[in-house]
């Protein structure tokens, strides 16, 4: 059933965390909400912005909402990293319950103006808006070896979240978008320091090259929202290695597409166990 981000998130301080997983097919999109609903959690499907904005990006929007509808468990669509505010009305237009508006590159006045403004673009359609502060290296939907970027400043983080009006936070605090060029080192002092500065829900970007003992600590300190792409992507693409001398055989499409959602499912539902937010 499609529900609002704030409704899936639940309660800052809950200890746990709600996964947001990125879905370039239906393929994906099948293998997360299995996950989902297996663990009986709520759950964020994410729509990349290199998706949405190809010439069948709103078709495929359109096929997530329908699954997500359909789900038994309640689902947020969210348009993630995007920084035109043409592309944050559609998406509201279009439905997404959500958008992550990235104002991470700019200036901190900059980076207020653009949230503030994607705020306000979507209060006609009820879609919230999740904002970062401080900025994360890397790419979202091809993996290169990234350092850790910019981090964020916990004495701005209570200004921000008031002149924003965001429903949610993503923190640097040493992850990175796709894959990791040295062994991760969080800054823990830091996420508890944003952490008591605000009641916002927080958010953890990069978590596939994260061990599942860093994903936990991040929840234990506050993390509420995770967001998980490139395991999804290696799930899907190994399986399709393997099966496809097989399903080259006889042609077989479905054979390839069932080995696709089901590696998904199993990478999805070990986050989820992870992460604590099933029933």
């Amino acid at each position: 059933m499609i529900a609002p981000l704030s409704e899936v998130l639940g309660e800052p301080g809950s200890g746990r965390a709600v996964g947001a997983f990125t879905a370039y097919d239906l393929e994906a999109a099948s293998g997360i909400l299995r996950a989902a609903e297996s663990r009986r959690a709520p759950v964020i499907l994410l729509i990349s912005r290199a998706s949405f904005v190809r010439s069948r990006g709103p078709e495929l929007l359109a096929a997530l909402r329908t699954c997500a509808e359909r789900a038994e468990v309640a689902v947020c669509l969210q348009l993630d990293h995007v920084a035109d505010g043409e592309l944050i009305a559609r998406a509201g237009e279009l439905g997404c319950g959500a958008v992550m508006a990235d104002g991470s590159k700019l200036s901190f006045e900059r980076n207020v103006e653009l949230v503030a403004a994607a705020r306000d673009r979507l209060a006609s359609s009820g879609a919230e808006v999740e904002a970062e502060l401080g900025h994360l290296e890397g790419g979202e939907d091809v993996a290169a070896l990234t350092e850790a970027g910019s981090l964020t400043d916990p004495d701005q983080v209570p200004g921000f979240v008031a002149a924003t009006g965001a429903s949610c936070l993503a923190v640097s605090i040493g992850n990175v978008h796709g894959a990791y060029a040295a062994p991760p080192r969080l800054d823990w002092e830091r996420l508890t320091r944003i952490r008591e500065r605000t009641d916002i829900h927080l958010s953890l970007h990069g978590a596939s090259g994260l061990d599942a003992d860093h994903v936990r600590r991040a929840v234990e300190l506050g993390v509420t929202k995770v967001n998980v792409n490139l395991e999804l992507r290696q799930a899907s693409m190994l399986a399709t290695e393997q099966v496809l001398p097989r399903a080259l055989e006889g042609f077989d499409l479905l054979e390839l597409h069932d080995c696709q959602v089901a590696a998904v499912e199993a990478v999805a539902a070990a986050k989820m166990d992870v992460f604590g937010g099933g029933a």
